[in-house]
């Protein structure tokens, strides 16, 4: 299954989400990333993070939802529309649902704020993917509603 975490920029929180969730990942589960709009580069910031807490940061780079390899099988919108943010939306017959983070290129203040604010996206987007592995992915890929009914309600959660 292909799961494809998509914002706007491609540069910091759908990477986040995509390198946290192959790190997480079980056997045939594998995330991408894409922007509608991307910057072209991933946040130094991002990456810095995923080192420190472990994962690889081999080969992830901003780009747009029209180059990508595979056809997702899920799309999880990670923009927050809360903030006014427009949410791109993806176009096809996938299982679509909303992780709104507030994007962390956008903090100011101290070095020191601004980790906080990455840390913050990042234990976010991390809480909500373990939620995700803890379903019983074998039995809801056969029932769509029910695991749409249940992304849904992991996008309702803070950690």
């Amino acid at each position: 299954m292909n799961v494809l975490f998509l914002c706007t920029g491609n540069s910091c929180r759908s990477i986040l989400g995509e390198a946290t969730f192959n790190h997480l990942a079980p056997p045939g589960w594998q995330a991408l990333s894409a922007g509608s709009h991307p910057t072209g580069q991933v946040h130094p910031r991002s990456l810095a993070l995923l080192a420190r807490e472990g994962i690889s940061t081999e080969g992830y780079h901003s780009k747009s939802w029209d180059n990508l390899p595979v056809t997702p099988d899920i799309v999880i919108t990670v923009c927050a529309s809360a903030a006014g943010e427009t949410c791109p939306a993806y176009l096809g017959p996938v299982l679509r649902t909303h992780w709104g983070v507030d994007d962390p290129a956008h903090a100011t203040g101290t070095d020191e704020e601004i980790d906080a604010v990455f840390m913050q996206a990042y234990r976010t987007l991390h809480a909500r993917i373990e939620a995700f592995f803890a379903l019983p992915l074998a039995e809801l890929q056969n029932d769509r509603a029910r695991l749409k009914a249940e992304m849904d309600r992991i996008g309702t959660l803070v950690p």
